[in-house]
């Protein structure tokens, strides 16, 4: 696992400040947050309709654009990411927008449970996280460990229906996947905001390892880690609404 971790670090560790400034400065994205933090958390605002003063971790928080959100409606919130690119950005959106967030740099399967055992009220991920963890189980137990009794987890990610071959053509790179559903390989992939980067330059950027899980791997490893779930969503495709894009699992620590 740590060599898995290891390899996706220094990925995104490459350039990734550059990137999310180049879709728009801290100020800027403050200042288009602010005007409705509540509507940046998509398909989940009614987990969030009364969160002040609650501590929320933001798994794979990436650069901010959920914490800063849930700060601004009075949560404390604690992103656990892998990179220290992001982690500028993220503090820098924070101040922008006039709220504290806590961020942590490091692998978490490393997590301090120590420190963090029952801790949070609420955990929040979304946007494309489980890839990035090999061992599904652990990273699920992980994240009941850090949860109160009667915390939540709001978990979102890519439908794995992404996997598969559709009249030829993958909705993800047919590299990536090689269109097998229930492939349990791993896989070299570009690392999210390479091909924003000129061409000739791309040829700098590493790979990130990715694990893809099918539905099933996904939801028993919720059930098996110890979460009741209350409800299973899935959210139509950005290309092609026709299709789940995403899903959405919320589940309690009873």
């Amino acid at each position: 696992m740590r060599k898995h971790s290891t390899r996706n670090k220094a990925a995104w560790e490459y350039r990734a400040y550059e990137f999310w400034c180049s879709q728009g400065s801290p100020k800027q994205k403050a200042e288009y947050i602010m005007k409705d933090p509540k509507t940046r958390l998509r398909y989940h605002q009614k987990y969030f309709e009364d969160i002040e003063n609650l501590k929320i971790s933001n798994v794979c928080g990436s650069n901010g654009r959920i914490a800063v959100p849930l700060a601004l409606l009075g949560a404390n919130v604690r992103v656990f990411d892998i990179s220290e690119e992001n982690k500028r950005y993220a503090l820098e959106l924070a101040e922008c927008a006039g709220v504290q967030i806590q961020y942590e740099v490091g692998n978490f399967y490393d997590v301090n449970l120590k420190k963090y055992s029952s801790y949070f009220d609420m955990t929040y991920l979304e946007g494309g996280v489980l890839h990035y963890f090999h061992d599904i189980n652990s990273f699920l137990g992980k994240l009941f460990s850090i949860l109160k009794s009667g915390g939540k987890l709001i978990l979102s990610d890519f439908h794995p229906f992404r996997k598969i071959n559709l009249n030829g053509s993958s909705m993800m790179s047919v590299s990536q996947t090689e269109g097998d559903y229930f492939d349990t390989h791993t896989h070299y992939c570009n690392v999210a905001y390479k091909s924003f980067f000129p061409e000739e330059e791309q040829n700098l950027f590493l790979d990130c390892s990715l694990r893809f899980y099918t539905l099933s791997e996904i939801i028993n490893s919720v059930i098996k880690a110890g979460f009741v779930i209350k409800e299973f969503n899935r959210h139509p495709n950005f290309e092609n609404k026709k299709l789940p894009g995403e899903f959405s699992i919320y589940a309690i620590k009873e």
